[in-house]
């Protein structure tokens, strides 16, 4: 497997952390990846630095942003942005380097809630 900088899937990353108003994550500190010939299943996936490192170590918290180019670019723009949508969504509030899971006590990450947050970013546009 192959990677790739994705500078275009950063820029719509960085636009979307703005219009989504999500203050809490560090844009300088999300990395965007294309990935060739990924044997996964996945569309795309979010890497985090773990605590280990940012607390041991002394790093800051890092996120990558993983797309599998066969999968994510025969995407409609409108679903590619969903699936960025959810792939931020796995970021907590703490931006700690850690990752939030599909379902927890006070939070869920499907399609439902991605759509909410799309709507809101339609209402902008």
């Amino acid at each position: 497997m192959k990677h790739f900088p994705a500078p275009d899937i950063k820029t719509r990353i960085d636009d979307l952390i703005d219009n989504l108003n999500w203050t809490h994550i560090k844009k300088e500190n999300i990395f965007c990846i294309r990935s060739i010939d990924a044997k996964t299943k996945a569309i795309a996936r979010i890497w985090g630095i773990g605590k280990i490192f940012t607390q041991v170590i002394g790093l800051p918290a890092y996120y990558v942003i993983e797309v599998n180019r066969r999968r994510f670019d025969k995407l409609s723009f409108d679903q590619q942005t969903n699936v960025l949508i959810h792939e931020l969504m796995h970021i907590p509030k703490t931006f700690s380097g850690a990752l939030l899971s599909h379902r927890g006590r006070y939070h869920h990450i499907n399609n439902k809630e991605v759509a909410k947050w799309l709507k809101k970013i339609k209402r902008l546009i």
